[in-house]
């Protein structure tokens, strides 16, 4: 009789330990032991004894006032490790930096991590009113112009989870209506480029377009975002056609030809 295939066994204690760091975010950078045991659904002290070995490895510090946990520094060498080895990063870094100068705006590169989209890169614009995001915040897909690039271009049973999951609304501009996102991804396929006025955050404009890998699959998208004072109704279009042109420069610098891909 052939030998069962062993599974994988997965620590407990692993498992939480990650929970515990995934648990921090840009709203909530601060968290003590009783609020992560009531949200993760531990126990305090199982909570506190994994706290305790995280900050050991430099993974989360305690505050000695407020007894309150935030992220550490090893957690911030290793996500700049994860990006320097990012070809994505690497290639499209340079034509971020141009799309700034070209359109005085702030540029992004995102990428879906499993239903929401997650910025890996970021060039400031040299205005001094800006728009404030950050790097590794997750965002639901179809509220942002990046999200719904990737989306577009997603396997169907994607979008149809995010569907499934709910569409809550942010503003009084967020697709809420599942047929109306159906159609609003159809467009950017037609269009090869997104617009999101307003959608998660009032006062904000986006538009994004895709990056393209060798094989020809959309792996990124590159983002414009600014306020909507300045990105006026006139100017999308500009905007549109500048950074349709980034995304593909940035593909073919990760070795897409269009040639191939067009006959």
């Amino acid at each position: 009789m052939a030998k069962k295939k062993s599974e994988p066994q997965i620590l407990s204690s692993v498992t939480n330990a990650l929970r515990i760091l995934k648990s921090f975010s840009t709203f909530e950078p601060t968290k003590k032991v009783g609020e992560l045991a009531e949200s993760l659904g531990l126990a305090k002290s199982t909570v506190s004894r994994l706290l305790s070995t995280l900050a050991s490895e430099g993974f989360v510090i305690k505050d000695p006032e407020t007894q309150a946990y935030r992220l550490g520094i090893s957690v911030l060498t290793l996500a700049g490790i994860v990006t320097n080895d990012l070809d994505i990063h690497k290639e499209a870094a340079p034509v971020l930096h141009k799309l700034v100068n070209d359109t005085g705006e702030t540029t992004h590169l995102a990428v879906m991590d499993g239903l929401d989209t997650i910025y890996i890169h970021k060039e400031e614009c040299y205005h001094p009113v800006r728009i404030l995001t950050h790097l590794g915040r997750r965002n639901p897909s179809y509220c942002t112009s990046s999200g719904k690039v990737l989306l577009a271009y997603s396997d169907d049973h994607i979008v149809e989870d995010i569907i499934n999951k709910g569409l809550v609304s942010y503003t009084k501009n967020s697709i809420t209506d599942p047929d109306l996102l159906r159609s609003e991804l159809e467009m950017v396929r037609e269009k090869k480029y997104a617009v999101s006025t307003e959608e998660l955050t009032e006062g904000t404009k986006s538009v994004a377009a895709p990056i393209r890998d060798y094989t020809g699959k959309v792996v990124s998208a590159i983002t414009v975002v600014g306020p909507i004072q300045r990105m006026k109704e006139y100017k999308i279009r500009d905007i549109a056609k500048k950074v349709s042109e980034a995304g593909k420069e940035a593909s073919e610098r990760l070795g897409y030809d269009e040639r191939f891909f067009s006959r």
